[in-house]
């Protein structure tokens, strides 16, 4: 039986927030004077990187900004290295990058000095949903026949692209609970991210891997060496991902949602977030970010700055309660 806390991840927000927003121009109005640095903060192939590289490439081809948003990678420690990073360089409005759980969770369990309070939220987009894939020769048909594995051979390993306690992590330890398993008992292996974690899988390093939908969805379909045993949305996505079906539809009653966003560095001014704010909020209306969130699986999920800094501080109390239950939580 699934325990409570570990339930309550199924309640993650997916508030549809309207999208108005003033787009009065005033004299004092903010516009960036050079390319904005936007950061990923994990190796190409992952959750982060797949948001900063579609929404660099939508802003250009709707063009919807006045300057190029240049897509960098800084991997290291489940985000801490680029956290540390950008949290010396306080004030910078020309500096952005992809936020999801860990930015609440690796500094829960102790591996990051900074955590979403040293930062600016600027807006959350969207919601991604965890997916289960294995090798496409592989012995599973279902999630039940993976954990039934799991089961009789504790030694058999889930891979992840984010660290302990992360995530990834965090979300199959979930699963596992609701599968019958105690969740502490899943053998998870962090690697740098999804990209990474996928190489293993095709490599027989682990058993499975445990990644974001949408990082997934441009690997499936005929021909791949993925298969997708399920997705941790409440019902089935569309597009590529239309066939893979939910873990509640296998009998295991758990949802997982990723959220998605963007945060700046410390102290960014206001005018700056304004300008941001209002700049997703314009993108999120177009039909190319429709038409890639669609691919993708992705589902809207815009908050504004406020209500996104609101929604980070009841996440950061949510997941105290579940790595504390997996005693992973920092004393």
């Amino acid at each position: 039986m699934i325990s409570p806390t570990l339930k309550r991840l199924a309640v993650l927000a997916l508030p549809m927030a309207a999208l108005a927003v003033t787009t009065n121009v005033h004299a004092e109005e903010w516009t960036p004077s050079r390319s904005i640095e936007f950061v990923a903060p994990a190796n190409p192939g992952g959750g982060w990187d797949t948001l900063v590289r579609t929404v660099s490439r939508v802003l250009q081809e709707e063009q919807l900004a006045e300057r190029n948003f240049a897509a960098i990678n800084v991997p290291g420690g489940g985000g801490a290295v680029a956290w540390a990073q950008i949290a010396r360089d306080s004030g910078n409005p020309h500096k952005l990058f992809a936020t999801s759980p860990p930015m609440i969770l690796v500094p829960l369990a102790g591996a990051s000095r900074y955590d979403h309070t040293d930062f600016t939220p600027v807006a959350r987009l969207i919601t991604d949903y965890s997916i289960i894939l294995v090798s496409a020769n592989a012995e599973y048909e279902t999630i039940n026949d993976l954990f039934d594995a799991l089961k009789e051979n504790p030694r058999l390993s889930v891979g992840g692209g984010s660290a302990p306690g992360s995530m990834d992590h965090i979300s199959v330890a979930g699963l596992a609970s609701a599968a019958g398993l105690d969740a502490s008992s899943v053998n998870y292996i962090p690697f740098s991210g999804g990209g990474d974690a996928m190489t293993n899988l095709m490599g027989g390093h682990v058993e499975a891997v445990i990644t974001g939908a949408g990082e997934a969805a441009g690997q499936l379909g005929e021909g791949s060496q993925l298969r997708a045993l399920g997705v941790s949305a409440p019902e089935r996505l569309t597009g590529s991902l239309a066939d893979v079906p939910t873990y509640q539809e296998q009998g295991v009653d758990y949802t997982f949602d990723i959220w998605r966003g963007v945060m700046g560095t410390p102290d960014m001014p206001e005018e700056a977030v304004t300008y941001y704010e209002n700049l997703f909020a314009e993108m999120l209306e177009t039909d190319g970010w429709q038409q890639a969130r669609d691919q993708l699986g992705w589902i809207d999920a815009y908050q504004s700055s406020e209500e996104f800094g609101d929604f980070l501080d009841q996440q950061k109390e949510l997941f105290s309660d579940v790595l504390s239950e997996l005693g992973l939580l920092r004393q």
